[in-house]
This record gives structure tokens, sequence and C-alpha cells, in this order.
């Protein structure tokens, strides 16, 4: 199990397939601000109204300089089909061997109906403009965590 990532940590570096037939990864981002969250999977409640809300503040990240970027596990036509259904107007990664995921401390064990499992820990990290990580959220609950991550990402930039 890695080393659980706190703020002052560089971030991991990555390279993923995007929605769009894109690659997206930190080296290119390097000078902006980053919001890179995680999410269980496309078209489930949770994550699509998480995806929503990210959307609805598009303009206000972009104001802030920084550049949201969801990751999950789906495949990029998943993510394109996710984008389309809800209209939705930000970058979705894909980490399909799910890396990523774990060098991000973002796969972990999980509960439901007593059963246990391994899923996304839906988590966000803000990283900075040099890479390294600002702040962590953790078992996200989706109501008022953009305007958090808003907030937060306004400080950094």
């Amino acid at each position: 199990m890695a080393q659980e990532l706190q703020p002052g940590d560089r971030a991991p570096e990555f390279d993923l397939p995007t929605d769009g037939g894109g690659r997206v990864s930190l080296a290119d981002l390097r000078g902006k601000t980053v919001v890179l969250y995680f999410y269980p999977k496309d078209d489930t409640s949770g994550c699509t109204s998480e995806a929503q809300g990210f959307t609805a503040a598009a303009d206000e990240f972009a104001r802030a300089g920084a550049v949201v970027i969801g990751v999950s596990k789906d495949s990029p036509k998943s993510h394109d089909k996710f984008k389309a259904k809800y209209g939705l107007n930000l970058t979705l990664a894909s980490d399909e061997t799910g890396e990523m995921v774990e060098r991000y401390g973002a796969w972990v064990e999980k509960s439901m109906y007593g059963r246990k499992y391994m899923g996304i820990d839906r988590s966000t990290f803000l990283i900075g403009p040099d890479g390294v990580i600002r702040n962590v959220w953790r078992k996200v609950k989706v109501p008022g965590h953009v305007d958090a991550v808003l907030a937060a990402a306004r400080q950094a930039g």
C-alpha cells in the first residue's frame, strides 16, 4: 500500500488517455493549478452530480487558473458517452489499469451490505502550479464539495 499523500508532497506524475481521444499528463499541466478528482463510475448518481457540479463551476475554476480533471477506471469511450449524456464540460481521464488510482491512494477497501470489495474512494487533490499537493479531500460527500475545492483553488492560484 502506498504512503498516503499529504499536502506538501509532490504529486505523482501521470499520463492518461481522455475522452475525445486525447491525453492528459501532469507534466503538460505544469504552471497551472490542477483539480484532480477520482470518482468510482461514469453515469452513477453521486458521480454524475459531482461531475455536473464541476461543470457548473467550470468558468469559476478557469478564472481561478485551475484545470479540472476527473479520473475513473472507465474507458475513454464510456467517458465520451457520460459527457454527451449530461453535457459535461471537463476532462475525464481513463485509468483502466488502476495504476494512477493506486499511486494517489484512491484505491481502497470498501464495504456495502457487509460485502468487502476494492473500489475508488471519491477523493480530490488540489495540485499547485509547482506540482506540489496543496489540499486533499478523501471520502468526499458530493454536496458542497465543489464549492470547497473552488475556494481552495482560488487561494492556490
